[in-house]
């Protein structure tokens, strides 16, 4: 499934230029040297690396204790009518169940340090904004969340997110390189399909979790056979 993470992050990056294109666009890099840019630009993404790796982790133990209990397949096939659900929903239905409620003080408390340090130049400012970055709520990566806990590993599930990460990485150096260089239809065409590829790795997760034994996609459930041995 990291190949769907990778594509996701690759088609979800012109979201990402869309919510997060302003903290690229202010990113206090150094334009007088290429090489101090460039460097500066990869710890900004390593930083967003990070912090993908470690919510897959913690999402991905998540996975992991539902696969010792028995119940990762349905969970599998509940993560992709989720996912489903998510994007054929209304906006304004799905909006007043915005999980992100509760947290709304310590989104707070992360747009601050990102202020904080957008104002600053020193060697670990780059880190700490993509790192905060990666901490603020997408809807995006909610949805790579649902693959982390799907990986049903806790390795697994950091590798999920880390690759999803890696594919947003082209367009937001890009954004930073050109700034707001997009297209308006060519933006707006890509985000039509976004939705397309979240229903079609629904599609996808439930057909993984009905273990219908589909080679790679949907394989059948490991069945052990123990055999009794009688002592006489």
């Amino acid at each position: 499934m990291l190949w769907s993470a990778l594509i996701f992050g690759l088609l979800g990056s012109f979201h990402c230029v869309g919510m997060c294109g302003p903290i690229a666009f202010m990113l206090p890099v150094d334009r007088s040297n290429s090489f101090k840019k460039v460097f500066q630009i990869f710890s900004y993404h390593f930083g967003r690396l990070f912090s993908y790796s470690l919510i897959g982790l913690f999402f991905g133990l998540v996975g992991k204790g539902l696969y010792i209990f028995g119940i990762q397949q349905k969970i599998s096939i509940v993560i992709g009518v989720l996912m489903i659900v998510a994007i054929l929903l209304p906006y304004k239905t799905f909006s007043k169940y915005n999980f992100s409620k509760p947290l709304y003080k310590l989104i707070g408390k992360v747009k601050s340090a990102l202020g904080s340090a957008l104002k600053k130049k020193t060697a670990d400012t780059f880190f700490t904004i993509g790192f905060l970055n990666g901490f603020l709520p997408c809807g995006l990566v909610y949805m790579a969340i649902f693959g982390a806990i799907a990986a049903s590993n806790a390795l697994q599930g950091s590798l999920y997110m880390f690759v999803f990460g890696l594919g947003t990485i082209p367009l937001m150096t890009s954004a930073i390189y050109l700034g707001k260089f997009l297209n308006a239809t060519i933006k707006r065409r890509i985000q039509k399909a976004v939705p397309v590829f979240v229903i079609i790795m629904g599609i996808l997760f439930i057909l993984r979790g009905l273990g219908l034994g589909i080679p790679y996609i949907s394989p059948a459930p490991v069945t052990v056979l123990t055999n009794a041995i009688d002592c006489h």
